[in-house]
């Protein structure tokens, strides 16, 4: 039993770029209510109706820590067994993307449960229950002996990930959404099914400017302690991650409240973004060149392009650690930043603020 370790999360010609923001702005209703002759119930109608529109404003780098709902099967590898033939027991037994749940119908936490289990198989044939998206399959195998009293599956797992994102943004009920695209696998290539996850607070130590075909990247420090825990992981969409935040909001600084926008108040044309550079958070000038409201991919329904001298000069445009960065036009937040091209990283796309609203209330 092995697991690949690979901190780049990348994929070829795009990247999911992990960072979580949120943006500022107040609509304002007065005019409205200048204008117009309302009843006091109509009044309180249109408070309530402003106060649903708006939400807290991020842009805060944090820590990312999932654990998977299950040990992934990564994929399967030939060995050579102690009397010197080779095997390959998993092969077309268990598949790239499976999750382990239990071994001999004993429910397993992590792959080190899972590895000390084969460990003391002791050679019989082990049941494996093993869950292959919606489905629960049952997979028999033999362990190969590769020296006295050590078996292997031949199988390379993984039970988690860490990175760093940046919060799109808060509600007043202390939810919290961040990235604006899922975590997957560097490998298979899977959305991961998560039982647990946790946001730690991190310092930034660098940022590695981009460059044509190399993306940069935004690096730092995560302490996994109970002291620099910010909240709970909840659940991992395509539509970015999820969930709650502890009481002590004293990290964020000041909270911003910011209307959000329905995608078809969004233009081509000028807006900006925010994300945290150079030790604060900031925003930065950007062109949204196309957008596509019938995106069938829904974290990708605008392409923004960096226009700020600033932020070009800084970090070459759109980096490792800006997904989640807000995205905000006239006043109000219409999205976040979730992928870089690869071989443009001026470019890159965004989701609507909508999608990933539908998401948190889901």
């Amino acid at each position: 039993m092995k697991e690949r370790r690979k901190r780049n999360m990348s994929r070829t010609g795009l990247l999911f770029m992990f960072c979580l923001l949120m943006l500022c702005g107040c609509a304002q209703i007065t005019g409205f209510m200048e204008n117009t002759e309302v009843s006091g119930r109509e009044v309180e109608s249109l408070a309530a109706e402003k106060e649903d529109d708006t939400v807290l404003l991020g842009g805060m780098p944090v820590g990312i820590y999932m654990e998977m709902d299950g040990v992934l099967v990564l994929d399967t590898e030939k060995m050579t067994g102690m009397d010197g033939k080779e095997y390959t027991p998993a092969q077309g037994v268990v598949s790239s993307g499976d999750y382990i749940t239990e071994v001999n119908h004993q429910k397993i936490e992590g792959k080190k449960q899972l590895m000390d289990l084969v460990e003391h198989l002791d050679g019989e044939k082990v049941l494996l229950t093993v869950r292959r998206e919606n489905t629960i399959l049952e997979k028999k195998l033999t362990p190969v002996q590769i020296s006295k009293g050590n078996y292997r599956l031949g199988i390379w797992v993984r039970d988690n990930v860490q990175g760093l994102g940046t919060i799109t943004f808060l509600t007043k009920n202390n939810r919290f959404a961040a990235l604006g695209h899922g975590i997957h696998d560097i490998d298979t290539s899977t959305l991961l099914t998560i039982k647990r996850g946790t946001l730690y607070r991190t310092s930034i130590q660098k940022v590695q400017k981009g460059s044509k075909g190399n993306p940069g990247t935004m690096e730092g420090i995560i302490v996994y302690n109970r002291f620099h825990r910010l909240g709970v992981i909840e659940k991992n969409t395509d539509a970015g991650i999820y969930g709650e935040l502890n009481s002590d909001r004293s990290w964020i600084g000041e909270e911003v409240p910011i209307q959000v926008a329905k995608k078809e108040e969004i233009k081509t044309g000028e807006a900006r973004i925010r994300c945290y550079i150079d030790g604060e958070v900031k925003e930065y000038t950007i062109c949204i060149t196309q957008i596509d409201k019938e995106s069938d991919q829904v974290n990708k329904g605008m392409i923004i392009q960096v226009t700020d001298t600033e932020l070009l000069k800084k970090t070459g445009g759109i980096i490792q650690g800006m997904s989640g960065s807000p995205i905000i036009q006239n006043g109000k937040l219409i999205g976040a930043v979730t992928h870089v091209f690869v071989q443009d990283s001026t470019k890159g796309y965004g989701i609507f603020i909508e999608n990933m609203l539908k998401e948190e209330e889901s």
